[in-house]
């Protein structure tokens, strides 16, 4: 049994109150698209806010049958720029809910 402390009920109530923001942020950033480019806009990455990979679309001109590595490079940069961003982004908002906690603590939140 924990001693009686005062203030631990506020304590309490704001750790419930940040736990309840950080669903609701997490609903918004299911919702949320996020687009990046390689190769100039040739292949167009669209993740959510969580980083989950929704969509890759390929312009027709970039595809080249002789020259397939090219168009492997162009999805690999675009795919790893788009989860970058979206970490980036996801991470941004998390701070914004626990006022930096979340980058003094990393992995305590979920990230």
């Amino acid at each position: 049994m924990l001693p009686n402390m005062p203030g631990l009920g506020n304590i309490q109530k704001q750790m419930q109150k940040m736990q309840e923001d950080m669903m609701r942020l997490q609903d918004q950033l299911d919702a949320e698209r996020l687009e990046t480019a390689s190769g100039g806009g040739m292949v167009k990455v669209t993740t959510s806010g969580m980083g989950e990979v929704l969509e890759i679309k390929i312009a027709p001109e970039v595809v080249d049958p002789n020259d397939i590595e090219m168009l492997q490079d162009l999805i690999v940069t675009a795919v790893r720029d788009a989860i970058k961003k979206a970490q980036e982004h996801h991470a941004e908002k998390m701070n914004q809910i626990t006022g930096g906690l979340t980058s003094k603590m990393p992995g305590m939140f979920g990230y």
